[in-house]
């Protein structure tokens, strides 16, 4: 059976190697336990974990393409006999990829393969970003398969990848949000309904830094006026309540008063923020939205709503906001994560000392 999580080839899909409709001919080449095994693991990462659709289907996918790898089927198992020869695990990467007949299941996976599944994916010009992604994924699966009785021991628990490179984001400085923000208010003053929308979801991703399928998924009654702060359902189903200004505020009351009902049909139900045929707006809208906004300021850093919540985040910082109350805000799990801003926020001072300072150079 096909699932979702590989159903496709939108935003979700990935950038290197075969998107998930090149993985649907995999997933169902599987033997019989093999598939069982995905069918199970997704459905864990959906109702036992809470994980959004858009990580469901990379880590299903990354799972479908080893399994693959594994039994030597579809175009998973013909790309283990491009591995690279010079490979430590190169010969066995091709034993993979010329079949395992009367394997079934999880039988014979064990680091060995999982090197030579990345090795393979290395030779194919994948990223050390894809291979770091890929590694985690393989690691999460194992550890639960071993959980589940399914493998004796957790060979990801033995499997190191390379890390992922860490790129600075792109952010807009604080006078180019300001014109972003400016313009998109000048076209809502027109007070057509789609205007209205735009403004008001530009002015609450940057006002609160939250992701886009959060913005997407907040409800009316999700947002408190009086006090303002919006209540937001983050990674993971946690809950998390994030303040906003008062240009965001009205915005968005603009939006819900004079755009909303020009739009609202029965299909509406309580979603904030709707596409132009009444249902729930889509990330794809939001995303072209504010790409749209951003291209009209001379000078800004191409970006969508990621880049506006790295904005956001860099912002706060060269405020004077702490690094605890900034990942509270962000809904970031650790702090680490919180901490790349004070990366960029460091390059910028450099930058501008580089340029500024009589002895800089």
């Amino acid at each position: 059976m096909a699932s979702s999580a590989v159903r496709g080839t939108g935003s979700g899909a990935a950038r290197s190697g075969p998107g998930r409709a090149g993985l649907l001919p995999v997933r169902a080449a599987l033997p019989s336990g093999a598939a069982r095994l995905v069918d199970d693991y997704e459905r864990h990462l959906r109702s036992e974990r809470g994980l959004s659709d858009h990580t469901i289907r990379a880590y299903v996918g990354d799972v479908v393409s080893l399994l693959g790898f594994l039994h030597g089927v579809g175009s998973e198992g013909a790309d283990a006999a491009q591995a690279d020869h010079t490979s430590d695990h190169g010969d066995r990467a091709r034993s993979v990829a010329a079949g395992r007949t009367g394997l079934d299941g999880l039988d014979g996976l064990d680091v060995g393969v999982l090197r030579a599944w990345l090795a393979g994916q290395r030779s194919a010009g994948r990223s050390r970003t894809t291979l770091a992604r890929r590694a985690a994924s393989a690691r999460v699966f194992t550890a639960w398969a071993h959980r589940q009785g399914v493998l004796a021991t957790d060979p990801g628990s033995r499997l190191v990848a390379p890390r992922a490179h860490r790129k600075l984001p792109g952010v807009l400085r604080p006078e180019q949000a300001g014109e972003v923000l400016k313009a998109s208010g000048t076209g809502a003053a027109e007070e057509a309904p789609a205007a209205l929308r735009d403004h008001a979801t530009l002015e609450l991703l940057y006002a609160t830094g939250i992701r886009v399928s959060e913005l997407c998924g907040l409800d009316l009654g999700d947002v408190d006026y009086e006090r303002r702060v919006v209540r937001v359902l983050g990674k993971g189903n946690k809950e998390r309540m994030v303040p906003f200004g008062q240009p965001a505020e009205r915005a968005v009351r603009r939006w819900v008063e004079h755009g909303r009902p020009a739009l609202a049909a029965e299909t509406s139900g309580a979603a904030l923020f709707l596409g132009v045929r009444g249902r729930r707006v889509d990330p794809r809208t939001v995303r072209r939205v504010v790409h749209d906004a951003v291209e009209s300021v001379p000078g800004a850093a191409d970006m969508g709503p990621h880049g506006l919540r790295h904005s956001a985040a860099t912002h706060l910082l060269e405020g004077g906001a702490d690094l605890r109350s900034v990942q509270e805000l962000l809904g970031h799990a650790t702090l680490a994560t919180t901490q790349l801003y004070t990366h960029v926020t460091v390059e910028r001072l450099k930058a501008i000392h580089d340029r500024t300072h009589p002895r800089a150079q």
